[in-house]
């Protein structure tokens, strides 16, 4: 039985030891990679290489064009642009890696429990994931946000719930086409537990498309993440996050002041362009179908 099942995982991925080589081979996965490993070993080491203090003002510097001693130039209190990006991938990334493990956990189980067990347990948990889907994300998660309260803490949560239907539905279609195979009915039939069965059997089998929405799931998170902060209702001043970092500076776009706005943004679209890169490699490498039509 671990033998069947072993072979149907391997049929859906690479072994461990090409896994790497193939994904370097698809060279926007690498550009992805890269924007990812870079923004991560930042987020990282932002206290020791963060040139100034981000939440220290300096009234003296303020408002700085790029140049000099601060390279991408001060924001309206006089702090260090350079310096608060760089503190605010530790919030991104962080917020970003919370949302998505709060998705994973919930969406998974929902979904695989609603296609194992079909009947009236299939048609509550579906109906309830149709009516998260049916709101727009950005607007869902406001209203989750404002009802917790403006917070770090409050837009993870936002953005977890938010991204609960894709994983749940995700996972609904891989048990549908994974509970009649022959490994899950002959531990059906000698007396496997349900739970068993899902955890040992179809899980793994259907790992691979979940790790793919994962991924692009954290550019979803960090995006919608920065959106709420950029709203209000997200981290609150003066945290440095990118997109707070661009609710501040948009007053002064006009008076010529562009650095505030450009290069949070600029971070905000290279990590989420690096997360998607790298989940439409991932597909690519996973999925043996589109392995063997390259």
């Amino acid at each position: 039985m671990s033998t069947t099942s072993s072979q149907g995982q391997s049929d859906s991925a690479p072994k461990p030891a090409g896994f790497l080589r193939l994904l370097l081979r698809n060279r926007l996965a690498a550009i992805g990679l890269s924007f990812i490993v870079l923004w991560t070993i930042a987020a990282i080491v932002a206290p020791w290489i963060a040139p100034y203090n981000p939440y220290v003002p300096d009234m003296a510097a303020k408002l700085q064009p790029p140049g000099g001693a601060h390279l991408l130039g001060t924001d309206n209190f006089g702090r260090d642009i350079l310096s608060r990006v760089l503190y605010g991938a530790r919030i991104s990334i962080w917020t970003g890696l919370i949302a998505v493990s709060i998705s994973f956990v919930i969406g998974v189980p929902l979904g695989g429990i609603a296609a194992y067990y079909g009947g009236r347990t299939e048609t509550i948990i579906m109906r309830l994931l149709d009516v998260l889907l049916s709101f727009p994300s950005l607007v869902l998660s406001m209203a989750i946000a404002a009802s917790i309260g403006a917070g770090l803490f409050s837009a993870m949560i936002a953005v977890g719930v938010v991204g609960i239907p894709e994983f749940g539905r995700l996972m609904y279609g891989q048990t549908i086409s994974l509970r009649e195979k022959e490994y899950v009915e002959a531990s059906r039939s000698i007396g496997v537990k349900d739970s068993v069965i899902l955890l040992r059997h179809i899980l793994p089998n259907a790992l691979a498309p979940l790790l793919v929405q994962a991924t692009l799931g954290m550019g979803f998170a960090i995006l919608t993440a920065s959106s709420l902060s950029f709203l209000g209702l997200g981290v609150k001043p003066p945290t440095a996050e990118w997109g707070a970092m661009i609710a501040e500076g948009r007053e002064y776009i006009i008076s010529g002041e562009w650095w505030l706005v450009t290069f949070p943004g600029l971070s905000i679209a290279t990590a989420i362009l690096g997360f998607n890169l790298l989940g439409d490699g991932l597909r690519d490498v996973m999925d043996p179908r589109l392995r063997s039509g390259r």
